[in-house]
This record gives C-alpha cells, sequence and structure tokens, in this order.
C-alpha cells in the first residue's frame, strides 16, 4: 500500500514588536487597573507594532526568521498563505506584500479572513496544497496588528489585544508525522457578537463612521466569552475522540490566548495538565490570528517538543469560526 502524504511542519519561527504596553501604562489611559486585567483576563502586558508600519511588516520579519532557521533561500517557497484580519490595506493582499519583501520570486499566496482562527483555517488550507502533491514548501502565517483596530478609550476591549506574527513551514512526510486531522466550523449568526462593521463595502470610510468608531473591534463579551468555553474545549475533545486519543496522550495543547479563563475552561474539559498548555497570554495578550505560531514558535525553542509528539492547536474567534488541528510533530 502506498504510503500516505501528510503535510508536516518542519519549522516555525515569530515576530513580536518590541514596544510594550502595560496594565500599568493603561491604568493611565482608562478607568482600570492591574489587578482587574489580569483577574479577568491573565494579561499583564502586550506588544505593539510602530505606527507607520503594518501587519506584513511582522509577517515578513517571522518568515525571515524561518528561512534562517532552515537554511533556505525565499525562492524555495512556493505558497504563502497569510491569516489575517488587519491587512495592511484592502489590496494587495498581505501575502503578496510579504512576498515581495522577502523576494520569494517563486511563490504566490493569498490572504484567509477567519478572525481568531486565521492560522488554523491557514494551516488546514495550506496543508492540502501539500497532500495533494501540488508543492513541496509552503508557508503558512498567522499575523495581526490588532492595535490598528482597538480603541483605547474603551476600557472593556482595549485591554484585549497586541500585536505579533508567527510563521510555520509544510512540507510533506510519509513516515506517519504532520498534521493528522482537523475540524473546523463556521456559525455566521455569532458575527453580530464580534465585528468590525466599518471599512468594508456595506460601511466604507466616511467621515460618519470613522465618528462613530465603527472602524474599531466591537465585542459582545459575555456571548463571545460563553460561545469560546465551549466551543473551543469541545472541538478540541472531538479531534482526539476521533482519533482515539485523550488528554493524556498529549505532549502539548496550544490554545488560541484570548483569556485566561476561556484557556482554564477547555484544559479542564481536555483532563489535561497545566504542564502541557502553552501560556503565554500574559505575556503578548490576544494577537488574533498570531496566537497560535507564536505559541508553537516559543515551545519549539524551549524544546518542548520531540519527533512523533501529539500537539493539539484550537480556536475560537469572530464569524464565529472555531476549529482545531491534531498534529503529529516532525522534528
Amino acid at each position: 500500500m502506498e504510503k500516505r502524504l501528510r503535510a508536516a511542519i518542519t519549522g516555525v519561527s515569530h515576530y513580536v514588536p518590541e514596544r510594550r504596553l502595560t496594565n500599568a501604562d493603561l491604568e493611565k489611559r482608562v478607568d482600570t487597573s492591574d489587578e482587574w486585567i489580569r483577574t479577568r483576563t491573565g494579561i499583564r502586558e502586550r506588544r505593539i507594532l510602530d505606527e507607520g508600519v503594518g501587519t506584513s511588516y511582522m509577517a515578513a520579519r517571522a518568515l525571515e526568521g524561518l528561512l534562517e532557521q532552515k537554511g533556505l533561500d525565499a525562492s524555495d517557497i512556493d505558497l504563502i498563505v497569510v491569516g489575517t484580519i488587519s491587512p495592511d490595506m484592502m489590496y494587495p493582499s498581505t501575502a503578496c506584500l510579504v512576498q515581495d519583501s522577502v523576494g520569494a520570486s517563486n511563490a504566490w499566496g493569498f490572504d484567509l479572513s477567519a478572525a481568531c482562527c486565521g492560522f488554523v483555517f491557514s494551516l488546514v488550507t495550506g496543508a492540502q496544497f501539500v497532500e495533494s502533491g501540488m508543492h513541496k514548501k509552503v508557508v503558512v502565517i498567522g499575523a495581526d496588528k490588532m492595535s490598528a483596530t482597538t480603541d483605547y478609550t474603551d476600557r472593556t476591549t482595549c485591554v484585549l489585544f497586541g500585536d505579533g506574527a508567527g510563521a510555520v513551514l509544510l512540507e510533506p512526510a510519509e513516515d506517519g508525522v504532520g498534521i493528522q486531522d482537523y475540524i473546523c466550523h463556521i456559525d455566521g449568526a455569532g458575527g453580530k457578537n464580534l465585528y468590525q462593521p466599518g471599512g468594508g463595502s456595506l460601511h466604507p470610510a466616511t467621515h460618519e463612521t470613522v465618528d462613530k468608531k465603527m472602524h474599531y473591534v466591537h465585542q459582545e463579551g459575555k456571548e463571545v466569552f460563553k460561545f469560546a468555553v465551549s466551543c473551543m474545549a469541545d472541538v478540541s475533545v472531538d479531534v482526539m475522540e476521533r482519533n482515539g486519543l485523550t488528554g493524556e496522550d498529549l505532549t502539548l495543547f496550544v490554545p488560541h490566548q484570548a483569556n485566561k479563563r476561556i484557556i482554564d475552561a477547555s484544559v479542564r474539559r481536555m483532563n489535561l495538565p497545566e504542564d502541557r498548555v502553552m501560556i503565554n497570554i500574559d505575556r503578548y495578550a490576544n494577537t488574533s490570528a498570531a496566537t497560535i505560531p507564536i505559541g508553537l514558535s516559543e515551545a519549539a525553542e524551549q524544546k518542548w517538543l520531540n519527533r512523533g509528539d501529539y500537539v493539539v492547536i484550537a480556536s475560537a474567534g469572530g464569524g464565529y469560526t472555531w476549529g482545531s488541528i491534531l498534529i503529529k510533530w516532525a522534528y
């Protein structure tokens, strides 16, 4: 029997801006406190990208780190998929800007919009090109400059978000490692609870949309919390059970870093010990599509993973979107 070709993560890198915005800094802007933020979200600080540069800058830096790590030339890349909801502009795509920035002359690419599930959906999409045999080197990037759409006068949302990017390289593998399974969902009925109303074709930029702050993140916190707690936990358990695994079989769970309480609820549902969970929300806050690849990159740097280890990643975000991927680590 011919061995099945799987898409395996063979390298991962990330980039976060140097500038830190701490809870103490936010205390000076809005009616909040370090204790209130940490108790409800688990966040201590977040990274903020400078004005004058966009999401593509961070995505390109993450990709450059990946190329250096793997000893590859940018011309080796076949495809670039960028999960983002904060593109530099409506068009050209962030993938085009990244391709030009790093000199990936032989690559094509596109952006994928799935809010905080941007990386999960992009990884599933990129994997299809490897598993089909179409491409041998696919780069999947999750990157967002959330500070660009955060209202820093809104105490309920300004504490939640930060900026960052992470990139992985997908290559074919025939020895069983790589992406084993995935489950992804959408439910557009939940879109009214987490969205950015301005800037698209329905509400293009006008004085009125700016005055009404329609170009910022809008969130119904309680509804989003309930959705994320149930869906992120359920889909993670579902992908494990479908493959005959339990929490005991996992080496690492890398959840989307939206809220520490959401992560804790998912971990309890999965019966996972805390030392098998990647948590960095305290340092970076919610970087949307970037949270999971940043987490994978830090796990690889800290040598948490060995070849053959099982890893589950999971996310939930606006749309609603949610999904989970089971990975057998390749290196």
